[in-house]
């Protein structure tokens, strides 16, 4: 096998992703998995899942994520990447811990893991390193010789996820009528996430008011707007916004809400708004309800012209980029000195989650990191 292909020391990739019910009746149950210890009663998961309800109860994550694995498959094997690829969920099937025991069963011994989320903070990343310390955990019980696991870096800078958003901007501008296109705003979302959260983002020494998670996003909302600009020869004005708020009122939590955003641009004379949501990999129900729906709805109640662009999803650019992500991170365990592919200004993200990076609410395990009980 050529070098340029050689994945070793690594024998599979893992997909891990969040889940999302399937029919109605998988809704409760799915959204008492994401609760689970914080003790909401169901008739409040009840309220909760009437968005999904609105769309038949079924959550586009898991068909994306078949999607996706598709286009990995497709483009591993194009390029001589003899690597399987499985596919894991934090809340609902498949779930994390049968994946493992199966990849242990089928003998795989070093395993990276490409989380569907490309930007550093808790939810995004070391939520998902709780949750495989803790699948791991389990199968240790159970007597399993549980494989060794490295998650790949943050990718939110990387071509292949940059490029593709660019082009759903400028198709989305495309789309707008022309007498409001040139003075279109875009409003770059990504999920709002508390205050505190995010200030504590990142490594230690890039802990500020922010953290690494609002500075990554607004490097890749820089990135397509200065695209955006080359390729139209109009400089659109943005900003970043937020989405999906779901906690308590009294808790500070990122804003402006894209809904706010609306209201003021379009008192502000904004003729046009387009809505790239670069926080998030796949149109899953945050993407089709809160701006879908709800952010569509106010604007045609201020009489806002608005138009939603396209997440990175299965698009085999994104595909080719996590295979070259997966050379690069195998080149390094091999010891070998390796260029990161990066965009922006912030460059490339650690290969290894250092301690104290976005730190829990309450200390708990977590895999593939510096602090991992599993190394």
């Amino acid at each position: 096998m050529p070098d340029a292909l050689d994945a070793t020391p690594y024998d599979a990739l893992l997909l891990l992703s969040f889940g999302g019910p399937e029919g109605p009746d998988d809704v409760v149950p799915f959204l008492e998995n994401v609760t689970r210890g914080r003790g909401i009663p169901k008739e409040r998961l009840k309220e909760v899942g009437q968005h999904y309800f609105l769309f038949g109860g079924v959550s586009p994550i898991n068909d994306q994520n078949r999607a996706l694995l598709q286009a990995l498959r497709e483009d591993f094997a194009a390029h001589g990447l003899d690597l399987p690829v499985y596919w894991g969920n934090r809340n609902w099937a498949p779930y994390l811990t049968d994946t493992l025991r199966e990849m242990a069963a089928d003998g795989r011994r070093r395993v990276l893991v490409l989380a569907t989320s490309a930007y550093a903070s808790y939810s995004g990343c070391r939520q998902y390193r709780e949750n495989l310390a803790d699948a791991l955990a389990t199968l240790q019980a159970e007597g399993v010789d549980v494989p060794a696991v490295d998650k790949l870096r943050h990718y939110f800078n990387h071509p292949g996820f940059v490029e593709p958003m660019t082009d759903g901007v400028l198709r989305a501008l495309a789309d707008l009528p022309e007498d409001v296109r040139g003075g279109a705003h875009i409003a770059f979302t990504t999920h709002s996430i508390p205050t505190a959260a995010a200030d504590t983002s990142g490594p230690v020494e890039s802990h500020g008011d922010g953290g690494a998670y609002v500075a990554q996003h607004l490097d890749v909302a820089r990135l397509i707007a200065d695209a955006v600009r080359e390729r139209t020869g109009v400089d659109h004005p943005w900003q970043l916004v937020y989405q999906s708020r779901s906690g308590a009122p009294h808790i500070p939590w990122l804003e402006p809400d894209i809904c706010d955003h609306l209201e003021e641009r379009h008192a502000a004379g904004v003729p046009a708004v387009v809505m790239a949501p670069i926080g998030f990999v796949s149109d899953h129900m945050e993407v089709l309800y809160d701006l879908d729906t709800e952010a569509t709805a106010k604007a045609g109640e201020l009489g806002l012209p608005v138009r939603r662009s396209a997440t990175v999803g299965a698009d085999p650019r994104f595909a080719a980029a996590v295979r070259e992500l997966i050379l690069e991170r195998a080149a390094v365990e091999r010891g070998r000195e390796v260029t990161p592919c990066a965009l922006g200004a912030l460059g490339p993200s650690h290969d290894v989650c250092p301690v104290g990076c976005c730190p829990a609410r309450t200390p708990r395990p977590a895999a593939a990191g510096a602090d991992s009980p599993y190394a």
